[in-house]
């Protein structure tokens, strides 16, 4: 078993009570109770049992292809004065983070008994890791997306329907990333017997903030094993990852919570500025509440309305944060902070003509705040490049007229 998957911060971690700080717990419909407590039950027991934990390590290796390289960008340390290193989630198999935590939570379906997979996705990163998984176990998919990202993510979409999901259109609100989630939801309402929903961020009622955290945090802590090797020291001076739920910049500080020293910066999308009223940067704009079953900080009205967040980033445009990057935020360990579509495009690119390296939108705003920062030349830096910019060349190539 791996001792370190274990670990878990007792000071920045989840509570018994399903809270970290203020924020966490479970606001769900009656109708939900049966199956979110049955998680909260099993879920740790389930995921530390020795035969889960080999077939785990098995898939991450053999089928998603860990460890994820740990790169020096001798170009981009060059242009910034300082050493940066790329975590390169954008090999994984799929392209991105997301398949991390879709393994973990399909291996848990199996040992529920579930039979039916449901799920959410913007960028459609998501949605394709767990049309991935469900195809590799067998089970019936169903992948709830924003009518939005549908048209701007349509490599993702070709991806799911080819391996045998079937992807259902949100036609409400903004058609987005948050509407995708409300269908999903409901569709567990009213399927609660058979259906897994497996959320692809530390969002949601408890215990999905700590569960893909835990399934997500394989980032760090190969991250620790990496810099060890090349420095001689488990720890970077500083951490940078892209937050629209959260789970890439979650599997990325989670090893380094309790080691103060190490820096952790979240890049959320503040669209066409933070205060144009086309943003997705909800710590600079949100106030706390529930969103999604559980207590964070969200974009909301007066009269407590979520807001309809914007990103060009469809992974991004999310109107909260999960529970524990809001503790993060509140209690000032994570240093949160934003990107416009113009710097993100424009790092993006950069990454691609300094380094080959063509990053997913979404990653590219952690890149951008390269930027914002000034440097002694002495520090290391280890940005999550949460994913690949495969499915988003469309929109860099109109946005560049290339």
């Amino acid at each position: 078993m791996n001792r370190e998957f274990i670990k878990s911060s007792v000071k920045w971690g989840v509570n018994k009570e399903g809270y970290f700080g203020d924020f966490g717990g479970a606001y769900i419909p009656e109708m939900l109770y049966p199956n979110v407590e049955e998680l909260r039950k099993r879920y740790l027991d389930i995921i530390y049992e020795p035969d889960f934990q080999d077939e785990f390590q098995m898939l991450l290796r053999d089928y998603v292809g860990r460890p994820s390289p740990l790169f020096h960008a001798e170009r981009l340390s060059a242009k910034y004065g300082t050493t940066i290193y790329l975590k390169r989630e954008d090999l994984n198999h799929t392209g991105a983070h997301k398949i991390n935590n879709t393994i973990g939570q399909i291996l848990l379906a199996e040992r529920l008994g579930k039979k039916r997979i449901i799920a959410e996705t913007g960028a459609g990163q998501h949605g394709v890791a767990t049309a991935t998984v469900c195809a590799l176990k067998g089970l019936e998919c169903v992948v709830y997306m924003g009518e939005v990202d549908i048209a701007r993510q349509a490599p993702n979409v070709a991806r799911m329907k080819m391996m045998g999901a079937k992807v259902v259109p949100a036609t409400s609100g903004s058609k987005t990333l948050k509407d995708a989630t409300n269908e999903a939801m409901r569709d567990w309402i009213n399927n609660p017997v058979d259906t897994h929903y497996i959320i692809g961020s530390v969002v949601g009622p408890h215990p999905y903030p700590d569960m893909v955290s835990r399934f997500q945090s394989i980032i760090s802590e190969e991250t620790k094993i990496q810099l060890k090797e090349r420095t001689g020291s488990e720890n970077p001076d500083i951490v940078i990852a892209c937050v629209g739920g959260g789970s890439n910049a979650m599997g990325m500080f989670y090893h380094f919570l309790d080691d103060e020293d190490v820096r952790l910066i979240a890049v959320e999308a503040a669209g066409l500025g933070v205060n144009s009223g086309e943003s997705a940067a909800t710590t600079a704009l949100g106030k706390e509440g529930v969103l999604h079953g559980s207590r964070s900080i969200l974009m909301q009205t007066e009269d407590g309305q979520v807001v309809e967040p914007y990103s060009i980033s469809a992974g991004l445009d999310y109107p909260g944060i999960g529970p524990q990057h809001a503790h993060l935020f509140k209690e000032n360990r994570g240093e949160y902070v934003s990107a416009t579509d113009e710097e993100a495009m424009i790092a993006g690119r950069l990454c691609a003509e300094l380094e080959g390296i063509i990053p997913a939108i979404e990653s590219a705003h952690a890149l951008a705040h390269l930027e914002k920062m000034v440097f002694t030349g002495k520090e290391s830096v280890v940005i999550c490049l949460s994913g690949r910019g495969d499915k988003d060349l469309d929109t860099y190539m109109k946005y560049f007229n290339l």
